[in-house]
């Protein structure tokens, strides 16, 4: 099965929400069968976005699921991108 990473952005100044959803954004990831790897992306000592690489049987599959994290529908991403990813080291 094909890995992917899930690079999202988070909108400027959003940081309360990141905090208000995270507990649901867990739970939501912690449901999702195909998550190997999930973490906040940080920027001058603040989350600034989300990186998982998740395992799925394509894109449009991950991309759906995506769409559904707690954090998408709360407006906190600014952006998302979902892209096939190779593992070589690790």
């Amino acid at each position: 099965m094909p890995l992917f990473a899930v690079i999202c952005r988070d909108h400027p100044g959003k940081l309360q929400t990141r905090l208000d959803t995270r507990e649901s954004h867990l739970a939501f990831l912690d449901a999702q069968p195909g998550v190997k790897l999930a973490g906040p992306l940080i920027e001058n000592g603040q989350p600034c976005g989300s990186l998982l690489v998740v395992e799925g049987d394509g894109l449009t599959e991950v991309k759906e699921w995506t769409a559904q994290d707690p954090y998408n529908a709360a407006g906190l991403f600014a952006s998302v991108e979902v892209i096939e990813w190779k593992k070589v080291i690790g």
